[in-house]
């Protein structure tokens, strides 16, 4: 499936910073991925797993932890279906396709300011800008693990995002 290109995106690091949240929130990395993230569900007690329809998201609830959390996270960038059926709305959005996905991905951006700053290679910045959003990313309270400025900041380098001087 074809991904938002820089050209649609606004440019090559916005494209790299969503590669890095891809990373971060490990589903690029995914073992049963078969598209680059975008097929996977909330990683639950049975492990990760796959959807097989990108017509809609998959609205599949997910017993996260022996706690009882659970959750609807889907896709590349772990939305939650609840927020899935805003955005759609929003951005008038015809099905789940990667496409779709990091059309939202990036209003999310905008939405916490951080267009401007990665634009500008401000990287530690917008991670944390951001960091309300993505659990995995560092700065926030939601109490699950975090990945290190650094490893996301050479992950986004390796995806081509430039860095301001």
């Amino acid at each position: 499936m074809p991904r938002i290109t820089p050209d649609q995106a606004g440019g090559a690091n916005r494209c790299a910073f969503l590669d890095m949240i891809g990373i971060s929130e490990g589903t690029v990395t995914d073992p049963v991925t078969q598209d680059d993230g975008y097929d996977i569900l909330v990683t639950g007690m049975n492990g990760p797993q796959r959807f097989a329809s990108y017509a809609d998201h998959p609205d599949i609830l997910v017993t996260v932890n022996t706690s009882g959390l659970q959750s609807t996270a889907a896709g590349r960038y772990q939305l939650l279906h609840r927020y899935w059926v805003a955005y759609k709305a929003q951005l008038n959005l015809p099905d789940f396709s990667p496409v779709s996905q990091d059309l939202v991905a990036l209003q999310q951006i905008r939405e916490r300011g951080a267009l401007p700053h990665i634009d500008a290679g401000n990287f530690a910045h917008a991670v944390l800008l951001c960091s309300n959003i993505w659990a995995s990313l560092p700065g926030n309270g939601y109490g699950q693990h975090q990945n290190a400025v650094a490893m996301l900041q050479q992950a986004y380098v390796n995806a081509g995002g430039a860095l301001a001087a």
